[in-house]
């Protein structure tokens, strides 16, 4: 998934985790990335950032939300401390 995300272009993302609990039960959480690289231009930044509250709102079904700069911001590990 991070693969796919550009490194100079922020991006809007939708993604379904699945995992298993402590407690060995399959379960899903929905989650929205905004994905904000560092490298990216200051007003593609500002643009995103001044439009994802109101693209938020319009999804149903989010449970978890991740503001993210750097690939390592929503790797596997980073995801998973959030879904449970």
């Amino acid at each position: 998934f991070t693969a796919s995300l550009p490194e100079k272009e922020c991006r809007y993302a939708v993604y379904d985790f699945d995992f298993v609990t402590e407690e060995n039960c399959q379960k899903s959480k929905i989650f929205f990335i905004a994905w904000s690289p560092d490298t990216s231009r200051v007003r593609n930044k500002m643009l995103y950032a001044s439009s994802k509250d109101r693209f938020r709102r319009e999804l149903d079904g989010i449970q978890c939300e991740v503001q993210a700069t750097d690939a390592s911001e929503i790797g596997i590990d980073n995801i998973r401390d959030k879904a449970r």
